[in-house]
C-alpha cells in the first residue's frame, strides 16, 4: 500500500461529534432523533449538520431500527418444495412486495420443509429481525402449534384457525360452485372433479362447491368421478393418467374441474398424452387464475381468487397489529375475498357423440 494512502470507512457518531467539538450522544440526537437530556442549541445544532455533510455520514440503519424498536422488515414463511414453480405462491408474493415497497417495508422469505415439523423454527425466525411475519397457506394444526407471542402473524388461507392469527382467505366454495354450473349450463353432466390432497379444507371446501353444484342441478353425484389429487401438476399429470388408463374404453368424462390452475396444466398434459382434444372432446377448467392459467393452450377457464390483493391486504393488516400496543387480538372472522369466473377457450359444450376413453 502507498505510504500516503489511508483505508477508507464510512464515518461514525464519534467522528461527527469530533468533528463538531460535541458529544457523540449529541450527534446522535441531532442525526438520529436519540433521546438526550442535555438541550442543544442552534448554533450546536448546525455545527453538527455541518459536520456530517462534510464527512459524509450516513446513519446506521441497524442501529436506529434497534432504537426504534423496529426493522421495517417483514417475513413471509411458506413451505416451497417439488421441482416446479408455485404460481400461487409467486402471485400472493407479488401481492405483498407491492404492498411493502408502497409503505417502505423489506420483505424477507423463510422456505420452511414441512409445516408440521418447521414450526417451531418460527421461533428463531422470530429473534428481533424482522417486524411481524406472514404465513402462506400453513397447514399446521391448532392444538399443535404455539407461535411466538412477542411477534405479530397474518395468514393467508390457513388450514385451521391460529390463535391470535388474522386470517385472510376467499370464497371458495362459492366460487367453485358457480363454477360447476357455468359448466352445467354449457351442457355438461358428467363433470369429474379432481380434487386436492385429502384433509386440507380448501380441498373440503371445493368439494362441497363441487357436490353442491350438482345437486342444485339435479345432478346424482357419482363417486368415481370424484378423483383425490394433488395441487402440483407433475402428480395431477400421473393420477390423470392412470386414471384414464384404468377406465379405458369408457366414457369420456363431458368436463373436468382441477382443484387448482397448476393441477388443470397435469390433466390437460395427460389428456393430449392420448389424443384428447380439449375442448373439443371434453373441457377443462381450474381455480386461481394464475399465470398458469393464462400460459396453457387452449388458456384456461378458472375461477380467479385476488391473490395479489389478498398478499397486500396482508401486508396492510401486519402493519396494523405492529403498529398496535399488543399482538393480542380479539376474537375474529376471517377476512374474505370474493371469487369470480374468468371463461377462457379450455371450456365449450360437450361432443354430440358420446367420446370413449382411448385405449
Amino acid at each position: 500500500m502507498p505510504r500516503n494512502s489511508k483505508p477508507t470507512r464510512a464515518a461514525t457518531l464519534a467522528d461527527v461529534g469530533r468533528a463538531a467539538g460535541v458529544s457523540a450522544m449529541a450527534a446522535s440526537a441531532v442525526l438520529n432523533g436519540a433521546r438526550t437530556s442535555a438541550r442543544i442549541s442552534p448554533a450546536k445544532r448546525k455545527l453538527i449538520l455541518e459536520a456530517a455533510a462534510k464527512l459524509a455520514y450516513r446513519p446506521n440503519a441497524a442501529a436506529r431500527a434497534l432504537a426504534n424498536r423496529r426493522m421495517n422488515t417483514l417475513g413471509v414463511a411458506a413451505v416451497i418444495e417439488g421441482g416446479e414453480l408455485n404460481h400461487y405462491f409467486l402471485e400472493v408474493f407479488n401481492g405483498i412486495l407491492e404492498a411493502a415497497a408502497r409503505e417502505g417495508q423489506n420483505a424477507t422469505v423463510f422456505a420452511l420443509h414441512d409445516w408440521g415439523d418447521d414450526t417451531l423454527r418460527l421461533h428463531s425466525i422470530c429473534d428481533g429481525r424482522i417486524d411481524g411475519l406472514i404465513l402462506v397457506a400453513p397447514t399446521c394444526e391448532y392444538g399443535n402449534v404455539a407461535l411466538p407471542a412477542h411477534t405479530p402473524f397474518v395468514s393467508v388461507h390457513a388450514n385451521c384457525p391460529l390463535p391470535d392469527v388474522i386470517n385472510i382467505e376467499s370464497n371458495e366454495e362459492k366460487g367453485v360452485y358457480e363454477l360447476v354450473r357455468y359448466l352445467i349450463s354449457l351442457g355438461h353432466r358428467r363433470i369429474m372433479h379432481l380434487s386436492g390432497p385429502a384433509g386440507l379444507l380448501g380441498t373440503e371446501r371445493r368439494i362441497r362447491g363441487y357436490r353442491r353444484a350438482l345437486s342444485s342441478a339435479r345432478i346424482k353425484f357419482d363417486p368415481a368421478l370424484l378423483v383425490t389429487g394433488s395441487y402440483d401438476s407433475q402428480t395431477s399429470r400421473t393420477i390423470m393418467s392412470n386414471w384414464l388408463g384404468e377406465h379405458s374404453g369408457q366414457p369420456l368424462p363431458h368436463a373436468i374441474f382441477c382443484a387448482n390452475d397448476s393441477a388443470a396444466v397435469g390433466c390437460l398434459e395427460a389428456l393430449a398424452a392420448v389424443g384428447v382434444r380439449v375442448p373439443e372432446d371434453i373441457s377443462v377448467a381450474g381455480f386461481d387464475d394464475t399465470l398458469a392459467a393464462r400460459s396453457t393452450v387452449p388458456q384456461l377457464t378458472t375461477v380467479r381468487q385476488p391473490l395479489r390483493a389478498m398478499g397486500a391486504r396482508a401486508v396492510e393488516l401486519l402493519l396494523e397489529r405492529i403498529t398496535s400496543e399488543t399482538t393480542q387480538i380479539a376474537p375474529t372472522k376471517s377476512t374474505v375475498f370474493t371469487t369470480e369466473i374468468v371463461k377462457r377457450a379450455s371450456t365449450g359444450q360437450p361432443p354430440t357423440v358420446a367420446q370413449l376413453i382411448p385405449g
